[in-house]
């Protein structure tokens, strides 16, 4: 090891004088990275920004003002933030390359640069760059400001001047302080130019965007510290070939966790999903086996999918099994099920299973849509269309009672569906609306009963 460095955890950014094949913070192998270690690493926090003036006070003492948000003109992003941007907030967008969180921050600036002064500093483009993305969006105000830096102090120098009321910062992985040795994007760069974020937001009281790039797992590049650091951690999803974008709040102290927003990429930038219920189910097969339309939650919000299976006789010794959009494993177990306690003979047929429209789902309500769809792929035999389906299913062959059921049949319902297949337990207590056949089911025998008598 060379004088003067160490090495660090790029998943929980943990120390150590030398390489070590698992972290022993988070347990992560092949983590570790050798850096420069920091001359000088400035320690005020947030006493030294202003906020508490470095005195603690008892709990009785501190006064509760109404807590204020500016809204961003974007429903959809406002619906996962939890109301709105929350002033001296700390919110990080991750997402792949190209997915749109350029684009949504710069729409963000746009709406807010109506009544607010922001702040846009790019670390990655130029300003001819990002006015010629700015001019797919429409005019802005004159109280939108741009800067191309990536020297943290001079950042802070001048934000501390203008005092602006929104700050983006594009991205996190290019800001540098002088004062850490290593380079732009490394773990000790990124922890340190967050915490420097951190005081300007909570000290001066201004909201912050933060783009961050991700891992080809599909985390934010650098230590999983940042995402402890920040108040709120949205990612973007979907594939950036496919028009429809989905913004996940995966941390929000300010509001509930896992909410969603749909969006769709067009030529003027992205567009809101008013309705992914009904987006999702665009271009459903009518009448066709293997097709069950189920319930998922997303945070507060049903939404409805369509659950495809298809079964069919294999040509080779070991049958295949494939999983889209939900997990794998969790469709091998529910074909074992089915196998032991519905006497459905799988083990030499493949499978496939397939959320339609791109979401990545592991609720345990979607048991029963994949359960039925397989079923029905395997029979040949059709569901009504407009019978929705949910609920989990254990291992016994059980259907077991889901969470927040009176919210997936009202959803339905809206959108015009007429029988709900649920578990028998979670029918009890529930209001139901006028004009929704209810079927309670309570194992798989009476799924295969139900199946087989349907007209």
């Amino acid at each position: 090891m060379a004088k003067g460095n160490l090495f660090f955890c790029q998943e929980c950014g943990y120390e150590s004088l030398k390489w070590l094949g698992q972290c022993p913070g988070c347990k992560a192998w092949n983590t570790f990275v050798e850096e420069p270690l920091a001359k000088k690493v400035s320690r005020g926090g947030l006493a030294k920004s202003g906020l508490t003036g470095g005195i603690e006070k008892r709990l009785s003492e501190i006064s509760m003002e109404k807590e204020e948000r500016m809204l961003t003109g974007i429903r959809e992003l406002d619906r996962v933030l939890g109301g709105g941007v929350v002033s001296g907030s700390l919110i990080l967008v991750g997402g792949d390359p190209g997915i749109g969180k350029s684009t949504l921050l710069l729409q963000v600036c746009r709406n807010l640069a109506e009544t607010k002064t922001v702040y846009y500093i790019s670390g990655e483009e130029s300003l001819q760059q990002i006015k010629m993305r700015a001019n797919r969006l429409g005019d802005f105000s004159d109280r939108f400001f741009l800067l191309c830096e990536t020297n943290l102090e001079l950042i802070r120098e001048r934000v501390e001047k203008a005092r602006p009321d929104i700050l983006v910062i594009d991205s996190i992985q290019t800001m540098v302080k002088e004062d850490v040795a290593s380079a732009p994007g490394s773990v000790s760069q990124v922890r340190e130019s967050t915490g420097l974020l951190m005081q300007i937001a909570k000290g001066l009281g201004i909201s912050i965007f933060i783009v961050g790039h991700v891992t080809k797992e599909g985390v934010v590049a650098g230590p999983r510290v940042l995402e402890h650091m920040v108040d709120t951690v949205l990612y973007f999803e979907g594939d950036r070939h496919a028009a429809y974008r989905i913004l996940r709040g995966v941390k929000n102290r300010f509001g509930a966790t896992n909410e969603i927003g749909v969006f769709e990429m067009r030529e003027s930038g992205l567009e809101e999903v008013e309705n992914p219920s009904e987006y999702m189910l665009n271009g459903k097969p009518q009448g066709a086996s293997g097709s069950i339309v189920t319930c998922a939650m997303e945070g507060t919000r049903p939404i409805l999918l369509e659950v495809q299976a298809l079964v069919c006789k294999t040509n080779f010794g070991l049958p295949r099994r494939t999983a889209a959009g939900t997990d794998y494993n969790r469709v091998n177990l529910l074909m074992a099920v089915l196998e032991k306690r519905a006497g459905l003979r799988l083990s030499d047929c493949d499978a496939y299973v397939n959320i339609a429209g791109g979401l990545k789902l592991n609720e345990p309500s979607l048991d029963l849509g994949i359960v039925m769809a397989i079923i029905s792929s395997y029979r040949d035999r059709a569901v009504e269309d407009k019978t929705i389906v949910f609920g989990e299913v254990g291992l016994a062959g059980e259907v077991r009672g889901i969470s927040m059921c009176e919210a997936r049949v009202k959803e339905a319902f809206k959108l015009g569906f007429h029988t709900c297949v649920l578990p028998k337990v979670s029918l009890e207590a529930m209001e139901v609306p006028s004009g929704m056949k209810m079927i309670g089911i309570g194992n798989l025998g009476e799924v295969m009963r139900w199946m087989e008598g349907e007209k």
